[in-house]
């Protein structure tokens, strides 16, 4: 293997940038990383060149270990995207400067710079200063300067990001002759889908520092395996069903659940469908296919070839949808379409089905439970008990004061967790408990932390409990569930709303946990005055129809209160609620109620569990 990445992995202030990436490239082949910003596509470019040091993991270059080497010591070429090409001198100088400093000798720095002005297609334009180059020209003599030492490795960093569209296809063309005609290792990195498809050998879709899924285009394309790749490359409708008998039912219709996706009776299924594996038809019986509905054309966009079009169809009971992301308050499903620009489109309404499709995997949700020295085993079933019924695992977060706490702390933690069933792991974290959880969550992607609440009568360790819990609940961008007494998978949810984004989130992400766990909700608002403005009335009414767009059995409860947590806690207590939902409305955000702290009042005085969202949460 020309390449080998094993387990890389570089942290930035405790934040995994790169996370466990392993990857391995032939001999020759142009390797494509494709994520969006921030997914940490850059970073492994630079820890391969020897530019950063990796925390974790080896980095093999033709079977040779480079991790610990010098960049000048990796036979590596690196093009930047902004170009580094030395202003005061002409492009054949540029291009020879990396012979120079080696000590290669006139004569032959002058043939090998010849020679790579004819291949990159600037001959006879050597002596032409920076100022004097076009920027196609100007990526051109950066990539020459790449190749100028024969490097057995080449390394692109959005190498055509700042050329117009013209430009960036002449010059991929050019990228793909040339690697092919030097037969030299490449990974190239972009956030730009066509870019990709058109030079790359093999594509690895990058999230977050994790390698998702790696592959040939039309594979990734037409079989993606996991949500997120399915919708970052190109576009497309994702409905979710359940699961019964091997067939996916999708509400109105059925499909077969391929034998390669698993999948359990009563499990969520994700159905991607392509704009061009929609079908629309004047009339139902000319679909020939699964049929969606019958809806009424959004949007419509001329594109050349094709016509993009967006539909809404009525919604449809059992069956949900999670992309394009449902509009908040809107009940009905949204459907992209393509269809060929000769091809008629029916007036009015139209019916849509389907010609094609794929059943995606899912990845399955991760709890986090995070305890103390001294905290019972309260947040840990909890933690279990839902991730369970999420079909997700549990992560144990012990956090021990000191270094001499963490071996005791993880043993027995982990003789704890011996029930393989339960998918639980477990780690330990030294210092301070607040710090360190808030510390977890930004390090790993997880879908909801679990607490354990102070309870009334611990003096004062009750107020130390308090405080870490103020600091999380500040903190977090991770829903919190914080519970105090016994523990259920709860069947009644109480989900109190303000008015605003924050409000929107509560109740987005309270739905998709009721939905999953087979709770209903009771969709509260305490009004502190007798009449309330028009608007308030709108936001309630949307957020019942995002709940219902959830098939989650829901109901309105709106009345006066002297201040939000009174409200709250009275209903809470009349319904017996199993879990009450509320937004993170702490002194430093903002909230319908103003400045104030009715999520801590609340978590201060219910006996209930309180799951407790950010409003960066969904």
């Amino acid at each position: 293997m020309s390449i080998v990445l094993d387990g890389l992995t570089k942290r930035f202030a405790g934040q995994p940038v790169v996370d466990q990436l392993s990857l391995e490239l032939t001999e020759g082949e142009l390797f494509v990383l494709l994520g969006s910003s921030g997914s940490g596509k850059s970073t492994v470019l630079r820890l391969i060149a020897g530019l950063l040091s990796p925390d974790e993991g080896r980095i093999l270059l033709h079977e040779r270990d480079v991790t610990a080497l010098a960049p000048q010591k990796r036979g590596v070429g690196f093009v930047f995207q902004n170009y580094s090409i030395f202003r005061h001198m002409t492009a054949a100088k540029n291009i020879e400067f990396g012979l120079r400093i080696r000590g290669v000798s006139a004569a032959e720095r002058a043939e090998r710079r010849e020679e790579l002005l004819d291949i990159v297609g600037l001959g006879g334009l050597g002596g032409r200063f920076p100022h004097q180059l076009s920027g196609g020209q100007l990526q051109r003599v950066a990539l020459a300067r790449a190749l100028a030492y024969r490097p057995a490795v080449l390394l692109l960093d959005e190498p055509f990001g700042a050329l117009d569209a013209r430009i960036r296809s002449q010059l991929r063309r050019s990228l793909r002759d040339i690697q092919k005609r030097l037969a030299v290792t490449t990974i190239l990195v972009t956030h730009d889908q066509d870019e990709a498809f058109e030079v790359g050998d093999r594509i690895g879709v990058l999230d977050r520092g994790r390698l998702l899924e790696q592959g040939r285009a039309a594979e990734l394309y037409d079989r993606p395996r996991s949500l997120f790749v399915a919708t970052f490359l190109g576009a497309g409708t994702v409905f979710v069903g359940r699961a019964e008998n091997d067939v996916a039912g999708f509400g109105a219709f059925s499909l077969p659940i391929p034998a390669d996706v698993p999948h359990e009776n009563g499990a969520r299924v994700q159905m991607l469908c392509r704009p061009e594996q929609v079908v629309l038809a004047a009339e139902k019986s000319d679909l020939g296919g699964p049929v969606i509905g019958r809806g009424t054309v959004l949007e419509e966009n001329f594109v050349g070839p094709v016509r993009r079009l967006r539909l809404r169809v009525p919604r449809i009971p059992r069956l949900r949808q999670v992309a394009p992301p449902p509009v908040f308050g809107e009940e009905g499903l949204i459907v992209d379409a393509a269809v060929a620009s000769d091809q008629p489109i029916p007036s009015g309404e139209v019916w849509v089905g389907l010609r094609g499709w794929k059943i995606l995997e899912r990845p399955a949700p991760r709890i986090l439970a995070a305890e103390g020295a001294e905290a019972s085993a309260t947040a840990r079933t909890a933690a279990a008990d839902l991730a369970s019924a999420l079909g997700g695992s549990t992560r144990v977060l012990g956090v021990a004061q000191d270094a001499d706490e963490v071996e005791a702390l993880g043993a027995a933690l982990r003789a704890r967790a011996t029930d393989p069933a339960r998918r639980t792991s477990v780690k330990v974290r030294t210092g301070r408990f607040a710090h360190e959880v808030l510390a977890e969550q930004a390090e790993a992607v997880y879908d909801a932390i679990v607490l354990e609440g102070a309870r009334a009568g611990e003096g004062r360790a009750s107020a130390r409990s308090r405080t870490a819990l103020l600091r999380i609940v500040e903190g977090s961008s991770t829903p919190m569930i914080v519970v105090k007494d016994a523990w259920a998978i709860p069947k009644t949810m109480l989900v109190c709303t303000a008015v605003g984004e924050p409000g929107k989130t509560v109740i987005r992400f309270a739905g998709w946990l009721a939905r999953n766990i087979g709770a209903s909700v009771t969709l509260f608002h305490a009004r502190l005055a007798d009449d309330e403005p028009e608007f308030v009335r709108a936001h309630l009414e949307r957020g019942l129809a995002a709940l219902r767009a959830l098939d989650v059995p829901c109901r309105l409860a709106n009345e006066r209160a002297d201040s939000p947590a009174e409200g709250i806690l009275r209903q809470a207590s009349r319904e017996e609620s199993g879990l009450i939902a509320i937004g993170s409305h702490g002194p430093s955000s903002r909230s319908f109620f103003g400045r104030d702290d009715v999520t801590f009042q609340v978590l201060a005085a219910s006996d209930r569990p309180v799951l407790v969202i950010p409003e960066s949460a969904w």
